[in-house]
């Protein structure tokens, strides 16, 4: 890589991944973004009416995921479009103040920790979340159109890594039957394996993985290369939502080392696994009000329609770069690009 392209690199990553904060889930304020709907001090428990609005990822029997906080909003159905600013935490476990997630609700899951990135990826009957039956869904992310995150304040958490952290980086998709959801660890390269951009093209070709039903497993694997770059003999090709020609997804990375659960339940008296919270009470109606003013559905940096379905294969028509100089270009590209679209 040139000194040039060194730089480059260098001063949009360093202006892209400087966060302002960094929090622990017993350790937080009450709000951690203006307008925030929910609340990220939710105490120990679960609470059917929580609005808490922190996610952990850990296991298979032990992550979060994001979903509407009742079944209709404004008057309507409260598709992940609509309510994508004030999603609130559905968790495995109790312990974290959190919703529970019903029981028969997720019928396949499959967890994997890479080098670079906790995932975990499914199928289920969601609207048992209050995703409305037939939504196709959207994407969630600590950005959204305004630089607040969708939803708005959400924090993800996990101690997969050595140690409890926030994950700064991550994605999640969510419609009626299927989820996908990546964490990624702090890293130069995180904004790419979490990249954001790619809000409409959903989770087959986001985060390529095992979508069986009836499996739930734990795996050790390899990162997937991240989603939108292509690197074929030494050229990097850099593919941006709207291209005439929409490449293939990439091969989900190798998983091994995999274990296998009959089943996965809510586990209401096992305690959560990441932390012990102090006695507070749990985060719920009564803590924090749900009512905002409603925004743009479809932002930059959220939610449109998200469908699993794969990825068209063909050429990208995209900008050729030569070698390793390409592939840190290509990086720096995609998060310029990002940076833009906060």
């Amino acid at each position: 890589m040139s000194a040039r392209a060194a730089l480059l690199f260098a001063s949009l990553l360093g202006a892209s991944a400087q966060y302002t904060a960094t929090y622990l889930p017993y350790d937080v304020p009450a709000q951690t973004e203006q307008n925030q709907a929910g609340t990220n001090e939710c105490g120990g428990g679960s609470n059917a009416s929580s609005l808490c609005q922190n996610v952990f990822l850990n296991s298979v029997t032990d992550f979060c995921l994001w979903a509407p906080p009742e079944p209709t909003y404004m008057g309507q159905p409260s598709s992940i479009g609509e309510t994508e600013q004030i999603e609130v935490a559905w968790c495995m476990r109790s312990g974290y103040g959190t919703r529970l997630i019903p029981n028969g609700a997720i019928t396949g899951a499959h967890f994997v920790q890479t080098a670079d990135y906790v995932q975990v990826t499914g199928v289920g009957d969601l609207t048992m979340l209050n995703i409305p039956s037939g939504d196709e869904g959207g994407e969630l992310d600590p950005h959204g159109a305004d630089g607040n995150g969708n939803p708005v304040g959400g924090l993800v958490f996990g101690e997969t890594f050595g140690g409890l952290q926030q994950y700064h980086e991550w994605t999640n998709f969510m419609d009626y039957q299927s989820f996908c959801f990546r964490a990624c660890k702090d890293a130069p390269m995180a904004p790419l394996y979490c990249n954001h951009v790619y809000d409409v093209l959903g989770c087959d070709w986001n985060m390529p993985g095992n979508y069986d039903a009836g499996v739930f497993e734990n795996c050790l694997g390899d990162s997937t290369q991240p989603m939108g770059i292509y690197v074929t003999n030494g050229t990097t090709t850099t593919f941006s939502q709207g291209d005439a020609v929409t490449p293939s997804a990439h091969p989900a990375g190798a998983s091994s080392d995999c274990s296998e659960l009959a089943t996965i339940s809510n586990e209401a008296a096992v305690p959560a696994t990441a932390t012990v919270f102090p006695g507070s009470a749990s985060a719920s109606l009564s803590s924090a009000s749900a009512s905002r003013s409603s925004g743009a559905s479809g932002s930059g940096s959220g939610s449109g329609t998200a469908s699993a379905t794969n990825a068209r294969g063909g050429a990208v028509p995209v900008m050729q770069l030569q070698g390793h100089e390409g592939l840190w270009l290509a990086l720096v590209g995609v998060v310029a690009g990002a940076a833009l679209l906060l």
